[in-house]
Formats: C-alpha cells, structure tokens, sequence
C-alpha cells in the first residue's frame, strides 16, 4: 500500500466537488493527484456489490490531524446508518477490524477515527472508499493520491472477494447479523492508539464469527463444551454469545440431552435467537437462587417470559416446570405463614380480651365487698332515717 514509504505532498487549495449523478456535495482537495485518486476510488467502488450501500470520502487536513473528526454523507446516514449513536466497525485491506463511535445526530465518527487514521498513514488527498458489508460494519478500501502504484490498485481489487465471502455469511441481508466476521483478525480499540505507538492486537478474538453450519450434528455427537455448536437456520452463532452464556446453555442442554433451540421458529433473527438464549440462562441463574423471600412478581415475570419463549419453539418447559413448583411451595409456605400470622393475632386479641375480663372480675369483686359492707348497716341506717322523719321540730 506505499504505507512505509515517505512521500512529501503539498496542500492544496480546498475546493469542493459534488458526487456525480447524487447531489451529495463533498469537500475534497480539488488537484490533479487528488482528481487521479478519486477517479481510481470510482473504479474500485464500481467493482463493489451494489447490494451493499458505498461512498467515497476525499480525506482533508482536518480528517487526519488536529481535532480527527470525520463527517459522514448525511443523507448516506439517514439511509442506511442506525439512528442512535453506536460503534461503528472499520475493517481495513488486511482484515484488520476497528472501532469507532459514531455519533448519529453529527452524522460522522469521532472516537476510534483518530486510531485508524494514524495507523494507515492517511494524508491529505487520500480519497477512502467505505462499504457498509452490516449494519455496523465499514469496509474501507484506501486509495492514495500519491505513490500510487499498480500494485496498489490490484490490491484493493482483490480484497473484494473476502468482502464477498463476507456478505454470503450474512446470507446477503444487512440485517442478518452484526456480528463482526473476520477468521483471523481482532477488535482494536483505535482510542488506544498514538502517533508514536504501532498498531497492536488486542488479542480479543472473534472466534469465527456467524458462519454456515458445515453439517448436521445431533445432540449425542457434541463431547463436550469445545465442539458444542449452536446452530440456528443454518448459521453458527456462537460468536454472538459470551463464552459464560455458552457454557451454561451448553449445562442446559446436557440436562435435557439435546439442544433446547431445536425447534426454535425459521427465519428468526440470529441477535433475536441468541438474545433469547441469554435471557433463559438469566432466568435458570435467578431460579437457582431464588429463596423464600423472592417476590411473587419475580416468578410471574420469569413465567411469562419463558412461556413466550415455549411459543417460539424454545424447549424450556422444564424450566417452566420447575417454576411452577417453586411458585406453587411458596404459595403454600405463604398461606402456612399468612395462617400462622392470624393465629398469633388471634392469640394476641384473645389475651387482650383475657386482660380485660380480669380486670372487669376484679372491679365486680371490689364492689361486692363493698355492697357487703353496705348491707349491714342498710337496717339501722332506715331506722335512722325514719326517727329523724317522725322527730318533733
């Protein structure tokens, strides 16, 4: 690509040239490397499957030094870019992958921009060529304006196979997958990356990313965890998951003896798919440590999730099971402790009332001495009273 070969190239007036035949406007270094650049940029876009959306992007002096902002065609966004911000991947030439956030309400990328920047040595007038082979994912071929080469154009021609290879994993829809496809490359986080430092890998594999299933394997051929395939419509999508998420999905189905995706609806999105297969070991992990205390909400949500995912042909009903016999042994320790609550209340207003009686004992015995007491002079006080009546004034 001419990456290790210095050659001095001169600033040029800024012009701006609009994209034939689109409207869309582009600012671009208007000379005449800068002419050569972009009409080998159209040749290499031309070779490119229409099927998948491209634009071509002149690199300016403010692309590649200072502030490393990248402005993205607006209405190529509006089209075909997602509507919130996002990572977007950047896949070079060589199979090398990068992130970069793209901020949608700017239309453009900033973090990561300035890694992949530096790490290919663009300049000024270099004219890039960005393929959107997934939703979230740029190839981006390079053209320079400068110490161009025959070599350098064949180059970019022949890596289109690979991107074809790419497209046919996803079956030839954007919206098969987002999962990054790349057997021998590795995310790097280009917000790492300095002026000074090479670009390194990570070492955070892909594995293989979504593929098509070489065969049928059936349930008593898996041997273990390392050649346990999960398999929907035909495409592999391990990569989707966690290797967590794996291994306890692989646990589950071990339990059943088969795979639980089986019979899982055709068609259904491959994120769908492995979002509902991460969703089941959540709720297995919550079922597992659920206890006494676990809010009935809690098993009336995981109930209904499950059985959704019944509907949609997900072999969980012995999960479903074993929810329903925890709800219902709750239930009964709820109603032996709702039974064992009253009693106590009861017993409680029972020694209330019993404090009470007592009390009222107590009071009616007091004034039976007292009306004893009373009684014995009852006689002598009516005599009393009757002298005083018949005493003369």
């Amino acid at each position: 690509m001419g990456d290790g070969v210095a050659v001095a190239r001169k600033a040029n007036p800024q012009k701006r040239l609009k994209r034939e035949g689109t409207g869309i406007v582009i600012d671009a270094p208007c000379n005449s490397n800068t002419t050569q650049a972009y009409h080998r940029a159209k040749e290499v876009q031309a070779n490119l499957s229409p099927q998948f959306p491209s634009f071509l992007k002149p690199m300016l002096q403010s692309h590649v030094t200072g502030g490393f902002w990248l402005g993205l065609p607006t209405k190529f966004c509006k089209l075909h870019l997602p509507k919130v911000g996002t990572i977007i991947a950047l896949e070079d030439e060589s199979g090398q992958l990068y992130e970069s956030k793209y901020l949608a309400q700017k239309t453009g990328l900033s973090g990561g921009w300035r890694g992949f920047s530096l790490a290919h040595n663009l300049l000024p007038m270099d004219v890039l060529i960005f393929h959107l082979v997934q939703p979230s994912k740029f190839k981006v071929y390079i053209i320079r304006s400068q110490g161009f080469d025959e070599m350098d154009g064949a180059l970019g021609l022949l890596k289109l196979d690979k991107c074809r290879k790419q497209r046919d994993v996803v079956d030839g829809t954007l919206g098969a997958t987002e999962g990054y496809d790349s057997k021998n490359s590795s995310i790097i986080s280009c917000a790492d990356v300095s002026q000074s430092d090479q670009v390194e890998n990570t070492g955070k594999d892909i594995d293989s990313g979504i593929r098509f299933s070489e065969s049928v394997v059936s349930f008593k051929q898996v041997t273990g965890v390392v050649n346990f395939c999960i398999v929907v419509n035909g495409l592999v999508i391990d990569s989707e998951l966690s290797k967590h998420i794996r291994s306890k999905y692989y646990e589950l189905c071990c339990s059943q003896r088969s795979f639980l995706h089986d019979h899982l609806l055709e068609g259904l999105n491959t994120k769908l798919a492995a979002g509902i297969i991460s969703e089941i070991i959540n709720i297995a992990d919550a079922i597992k440590a659920s206890n006494l205390t676990t809010s009935a909400d809690s098993f009336v949500i995981w109930r209904k999730t499950l059985t959704t995912f019944v509907s949609m042909g997900m072999n969980v009903s012995f999960l479903l099971s074993r929810l329903d016999q925890l709800m219902k042994l709750a239930l009964e320790l709820k109603r032996y402790k709702e039974v064992t609550l009253e009693r106590d209340q009861a017993q409680e207003k029972l020694k209330a009332l019993e404090a009470k009686v007592l009390k009222v004992k107590q009071t009616i015995n007091r004034l039976d001495q007292e009306n004893d007491i009373q009684r014995v002079h009852l006689e002598r006080l009516e005599t009393m009273f009757q002298e005083l009546v018949d005493a003369p004034w």
